[in-house]
Parts: C-alpha cells; sequence; structure tokens
C-alpha cells in the first residue's frame, strides 16, 4: 500500500542531512574547547507544553525524581498552562489547559460568554533505556490521552549529551508528527496503523488508545546547548508538525502558515525557582513562557521546637502528687506532642494513652515521652504508650525503662529509640489513673477551597471560605459534632449546569453546588451523632446519622479490617441519604421533580437512596512502586448508577502526597456529558511545611476537570482508613529526608 504521506519520504532526507551537518560543526566546535573550560551543568528544560522537551517537540530526557513545575506559554494561537510532576524516577506526567486564543467555548453567548474554548489533556512519559557512554537515553511518550484530541500525539525519542549540547532524535505520530516526512513503520505490521481514526471518544476525557502510533509520521530533532552563562540555554528545534489541521485551522478557519520547520529559542534561568523563555516559531510566531518549580523530595520543614530531654535518672521520686501528675501530662502534651493524655500507674508499668498530634516521626515523639518518664515519674519496669485516635486505641509501643537509660546514654552506640520499641496490638490499661486531661469539648476553623477548572462558563470556578467545627465526647464512644461554613467568596455564580442530550435525566446529585455555595453565605454543613469503636485486634466500626455533608443527610456505617503493620486493609460502608434542600437549612427535597425558575428548566434531585462501597487499599512494596499507595472502590454512587472508583497516590520524601483517581460507571458517557466521566487530581501537604512548628495536620488541594452528576461519592465526615494510619503510617508517616 502507498499513502499519501509515503510520498513524502523524497524530502526526509533534507532535514535529515542538515541536522548531522549541524551535529557534526557543534561537535567539532566544542571538542575544540573542552579542554579548556568547563560549561555549567546542562539542567533539563520544559517545552511549551509542559514536560521536559525542547520547544513544540518532547525529548526523552526526565527531571530528577519529585521535581514539579507549573508553567505557562503565550502566543496569538494558545495559551498553555500546565503543571509537570516526574512522579517516579522513569515517569513524568503532565496536566495541561489550553485557551485556543481565536474560538469561544460555544457558540452560544448566553451559555458561556466570552469564556475562549478550553482544552484539557493529560501528558504521560516513560524511559525505556538510560543514557550510556555508547547508547542514548530513550523515551517514549504519550501527549493529550485524557483530552478531546485537539494536541492528541506520541512519540518515541532518544537523547545523547556531548558536553555543552544534548541532542534529541524523535519519530512523532498525530500532532507531533503530522507533517508526515516518514513512512510511519508500523505500516509494516498492519495496515490499520496507515491511516489514523478522526472520531474521538465520548465527550473528552476518554482514552483513544485505538489512535495511538496510527496515520502520518514524522522525524524531528534538535539541540539544546549550556552556554558559559550558567543561566542562558539556548534551543534549536526541527518541527514534526506543519499546523494544517491544527482546531483554529480546520474548526475556526484561521490560518496558522508555517514559513520553516526550524524553531529557535532561549531559556533563562531567573531563580532556582523560576525560569523564563522566549521562542521563535513557525518562522512567524513569537512565543513567551514562564515556569516556577520545586521538588517536593527536597523540601524540609525549619521547625523552632522545644529542644528534646535527655532521660537522666538522678532524681526520680518515689512518688507523685495530683498536681505533680497533672503537670507532667502538661509537659508530656507540650514537649512530646500527646495531646490531652491519660496517665496509668501501677507497681510496674506506667501507661500513657493519648492523641499524637505534633510529630510525623513518631520516633521523636518516644524518644520525648520516654525521657520526660525516665526523669519525672516514679521509678518503674516498663512504659507503655498507647496512641489513640478519635479516643480509639491505634496502637501500644512498649519499652522498658532500662532499655531508655542505655540509649539515652549511648551505652549501645548501635541502638537508638527504634531498636528498643517492642509494637503491640492496644490491650487493657492497667494500674490506677493517676492524671486525666481529656475534655469532652473541642472545637476549631479551618479554612476551604474547592475549585472547578475548564468549565464552559469561566477557565477557573472556586469558592473560599471557613468552616467552624465543634465536638461534643459523650463517653470515649459517641460523639456530637458540626460545622458552619461561612462563606467569603465565589464564582459560581456563573455556573451553568449543562443538560445532557436529549433521552438522558440524570439526578443532580451534584451539578447543584451553586444553589448550596452561591445562595448560601452562611450554612450548616454538618451535624450528626457518631459512635465508633475498636471491634476486635483488627477490626474497627462506626455508625452515624444526622446531616452528613453540604448536600446530604442520612444514616450510615462503617467497617474496617486493618491488621498491624500490614500493607493492605479493606472495608466497607453503606449508607442511606436524602438531598438536602438549598433553600432551608435542615430541610430535605421531598419531590424528586423540581423546576429552576431563573434557568426555565425542571430537573431531577435524590430524595432517597442506598450507597456504598467495598474498599480495598494496598501500598505495594515493589521497589519500581515504592511509596504508593492503590485503593480501589466498587459500590453504587449517588446518582445510582454503580461502577469502580481506581486511586493511586505517591509520596515524596518530604511527605507530600500527590494522587489521582478516576470512576467508571455504568452512566454511558453521553448520559455523563463533557469529561466522560469523574476524574481529579489531588495534592496533600503536610503542615510542617509551611509552618515554623511541627504538626501532624495536612492541607489538602484538590482538582477537579469538571463538577459532573456520574460517578460521585458521599463525603463522609471519617474514614477508617485514615483513623487507623499510625498502624501502618501513610499520611503521618516520617519524612524520609530529615
Amino acid at each position: 500500500m502507498i499513502s499519501s504521506y509515503q510520498k513524502s519520504g523524497g524530502y526526509l532526507m533534507r532535514p535529515a542531512f542538515t541536522l548531522s551537518s549541524i551535529t557534526v560543526a557543534l561537535l567539532a566546535s566544542f571538542a575544540a574547547q573542552a579542554d579548556n573550560f568547563s560549561y555549567p551543568e546542562l539542567k533539563h528544560s520544559q517545552s511549551d507544553f509542559g514536560g521536559v522537551g525542547l520547544l513544540q517537540m518532547p525529548t526523552s530526557r526526565m527531571n530528577p525524581e519529585g521535581e514539579f513545575t507549573f508553567g505557562t506559554t503565550y502566543n496569538d494561537d494558545y495559551h498553555h498552562y500546565w503543571v509537570s510532576l516526574q512522579l517516579f524516577p522513569w515517569l513524568e506526567t503532565t496536566i495541561r489547559y489550553t485557551l485556543v486564543q481565536d474560538l469561544f467555548y460555544s457558540d452560544d453567548p448566553n451559555f458561556s460568554g466570552s469564556t475562549k474554548y478550553t482544552d484539557k489533556g493529560i501528558d504521560f512519559k516513560i524511559r525505556l533505556l538510560n543514557e550510556s557512554y555508547w547508547l542514548p537515553e530513550v523515551s517514549v511518550g504519550v501527549r493529550d490521552f485524557g483530552g478531546t484530541g485537539l494536541f492528541d500525539g506520541e512519540f518515541i525519542a532518544a537523547n545523547k549529551q556531548f558536553g555543552p549540547l544534548d541532542f534529541t532524535l524523535g519519530m512523532g505520530w498525530g500532532y507531533i508528527g503530522q507533517r508526515g516526512n516518514i513512512t510511519n513503520p508500523f505500516c509494516k505490521a498492519s495496515d490499520s496503523f496507515c491511516q489514523r481514526p478522526s472520531d474521538y471518544k465520548g465527550k473528552g476525557g476518554s482514552f483513544d488508545t485505538e489512535r495511538w502510533f496510527k496515520g502520518p509520521a514524522s522525524i524531528y530533532g534538535g539541540v539544546e546547548y549550556q552556554t558559559p552563562f550558567a543561566p542562558l540555554r539556548l534551543k534549536l528545534e526541527y518541527d514534526g508538525n506543519d499546523y494544517s489541521q491544527d482546531f483554529p485551522v480546520t474548526r475556526g478557519g484561521h490560518a496558522m502558515p508555517q514559513s520553516t520547520p526550524w524553531n529557535f529559542g532561549a531559556h533563562y534561568q531567573l531563580t532556582d525557582w523560576a525560569d523564563a523563555k522566549l521562542s521563535y516559531e513557525r518562522g512567524n510566531t513569537l512565543t513567551l513562557g514562564l515556569s516556577l518549580n520545586t521538588n517536593f523530595n527536597d523540601l524540609k520543614a525549619s521547625w523552632l521546637d522545644e529542644p528534646a530531654p535527655q532521660a537522666n535518672t538522678d532524681h526520680n521520686p518515689a512518688q507523685l502528687s495530683a498536681k505533680e501528675w497533672d503537670l507532667l501530662a502538661q509537659q508530656i502534651e507540650s514537649i512530646s506532642g500527646y495531646q490531652d493524655p491519660t496517665i496509668y500507674q501501677s507497681d510496674s508499668v506506667i501507661t500513657v494513652v493519648a492523641e499524637q498530634k505534633k510529630y510525623r516521626n513518631r520516633d521523636e515523639a518516644h524518644q520525648r515521652i520516654t525521657a520526660l518518664l525516665a526523669n519525672s515519674a516514679p521509678t518503674v519496669d516498663e512504659y507503655r504508650i498507647i496512641e489513640t485516635k478519635n479516643r480509639q486505641p491505634v496502637i501500644e509501643n512498649i519499652y522498658q525503662r532500662d532499655d531508655v537509660i542505655s540509649v539515652a546514654n549511648n551505652l549501645d552506640i548501635h541502638q537508638d529509640i527504634t531498636d528498643i520499641t517492642q509494637i503491640a496490638t492496644p490491650g487493657h490499661t492497667v494500674g490506677k489513673k493517676v492524671a486525666d486531661s481529656q475534655e469532652n469539648w473541642d472545637f476549631g476553623l479551618s479554612p476551604v477551597l474547592q475549585q472547578s477548572f475548564g468549565s464552559s462558563e469561566g477557565f477557573y470556578l472556586f469558592n473560599i471560605g471557613v468552616n467552624a467545627s465543634a465536638n461534643y465526647w459523650f463517653n470515649d464512644h459517641l460523639q456530637l459534632g458540626g460545622s458552619v461554613y461561612v462563606n467569603i467568596y465565589d464564582t459560581y455564580d456563573k455556573f451553568k449546569y449543562e443538560t445532557p442530550p436529549d433521552g438522558t435525566n440524570n439526578l443532580r446529585v451534584r451539578t447543584l453546588v451553586r444553589q448550596y455555595i452561591n445562595d448560601n453565605p452562611v450554612y450548616a454543613n454538618n451535624l450528626q451523632l457518631t459512635w465508633m469503636d475498636k471491634l476486635e485486634n483488627n477490626w474497627y466500626a462506626q455508625a452515624y446519622g444526622g446531616y452528613l455533608e453540604m448536600m446530604y443527610g442520612g444514616v450510615g456505617g462503617e467497617i474496617l479490617y486493618r491488621p498491624m503493620n500490614s500493607n493492605w486493609a479493606f472495608g466497607a460502608d453503606l449508607n442511606y441519604v436524602k438531598q438536602r434542600d438549598p433553600d432551608s437549612q435542615f430541610g430535605f427535597f421531598s419531590e424528586e421533580d423540581q423546576y429552576d425558575a431563573q434557568l426555565g428548566r425542571s430537573y431531577r434531585v435524590q430524595t432517597g437512596a442506598a450507597t456504598g462501597h467495598l474498599t480495598a487499599y494496598y501500598q505495594p512494596q515493589w521497589q519500581w512502586l515504592e511509596n504508593t499507595l492503590f485503593k480501589v472502590s466498587a459500590g453504587r454512587y449517588l446518582a445510582e448508577d454503580v461502577g469502580v472508583t481506581f486511586d493511586f497516590s505517591k509520596q515524596f520524601d518530604s511527605g507530600i502526597i500527590a494522587g489521582a483517581f478516576a470512576t467508571i460507571t455504568d452512566m454511558s458517557t453521553e448520559e455523563y456529558g463533557e469529561g466522560s466521566y469523574t476524574k481529579g487530581f489531588y495534592i496533600s501537604i503536610p503542615f510542617d511545611l509551611m509552618t515554623v512548628r511541627p504538626s501532624t495536620e495536612r492541607a489538602s488541594i484538590s482538582w477537579m476537570p469538571l463538577t459532573r452528576d456520574g460517578g460521585q461519592m458521599l463525603n463522609r465526615k471519617y474514614s477508617l482508613y485514615g483513623l487507623t494510619d499510625a498502624r501502618s503510617p501513610w499520611y503521618e508517616r516520617a519524612a524520609l529526608n530529615q
């Protein structure tokens, strides 16, 4: 078979010959200088689309693991906004939004106004081969595999560095290879690779794997040069795209002529965390860019903390008065971070029961509390520290007093606090209660930021406010708690839900969010009664009822099986809920069919349904997936659709967690609407990276491309997996870079 793009094979030798000539000339020039001058280290930089690359074209290069970059590039045709994360040494991931400057989101100004057409895309790149003395670094990647296909393309790239020069040679398909200057080599394997399908699945967000590596292919290449001036790098690129099929051309009739396939650019490092770039592309287009970066592995906390006490046994009292026990309890809280401790004493054992609120590194907490007990408490044989969460016992750490003294005085240089820790399933406390700091009330204030990107009504929709919460404990198992949300500012007045095509009528389980946020500056977010308990050694349970979240009330329960120090767990939750009426602080919808007078159309709401999931948790021990968590939940969602949610997260050395989730249900992509299925991304940041005090708390930032009704879970107040984290730490594990 002879395809149309095979005919252009005759001019392939011109760019290949040119690239070779440039390579030889540059190598000869720099080889002569190599013995006399040491160039600055060549650091890899981002492409226009995000991810390490030249300008338009990707390379095989990777950043160090944990490198996180936010960037943007601007020209007359596209505005790109992207974040790129080096998830593993071998895997680069990029999320991108693109505003097409010459097209509106829709033809209906009443719906989307002046919002530019917004494309959402996800890229990934996998390294296949590390660079060696003889062999190049080789990677394969896919651009825009989760979008609407505006920039979808695939590539295989190889890189070899010679001194200050880093050369790229690659082959691209789709958007990256639209020039078609070479026959697609996969055509020899099957004729199906010779033509690239022109249709796309669903309404964006689907994985069109049947398009991968099909259709026209193109050779591309270039070089990045680290100049003697350390902040400045120069780039030269031969483009694999001819821009004849770009979206503004095919849909908007906007010409994107290419005067030359050669692109030129300069990359300037402003600081350790910021870069600027300027390029001249297609022979007629100026592109500007700016990127900000950090590394999640390298971030470290810097604290102003009380000095750690050292065990000293010179003045141990025979007994303590009630006042002295209370003073010791206060020191335990302020110095070792165990909040509201309860202390028990028997003839041979002192037991402390409390929740750790200060140190992610439990060894630090254990060293401090055992030193305090050794210094100030009566002499006993053993210390037991029972760590709780929401008053439920989670883990017990046992220390022999003689071992504590030995470690404190370096009697064995090979021992530290970890070596003398005995971990056990929490048992019954022994002895007499000598101090009790527990309070039945607790209060809290927390900031709230909810956001959505890429909506038709506006590129960025958000609300910011404050949650005021309070809890009262009737006993160690029964809690009454509530919270009030105070809305400070939001842009959800712009949100107008796009009705799915005729024939579908989804329950508005989440897309009524505007009524709850924009129409209620102060709203009772949660008011529920919760019972929880540790049933057996490895079983935990909770039951709850009331106003469970902003949009739903009802009853439910959860059970979890989590063995001590195990990398797996499983649980189940079951709930019966009704949708709250946003026009009433405490009312519920009584009728399924409702009417929106503002938009002039009817809709359906959830007036009562069962929802719940079976969930499995797994922390792999594989070297190539270190410090990761898989979570899979299968069950019924709020819109009564049935399916599975996949959640994968990676924890970096600093404790920052980056994750992504996707939900696939029996709701079709047509019923779901734009986006095709529910998905999102999140970053969880330890508070102690942002403050000068140690803390076990976290701040989470979530990022959902669109708010739709399919695959939506109930937002429960407590998760038993999170409450039992100390059994096999994930959220509160110690930083690996301290």
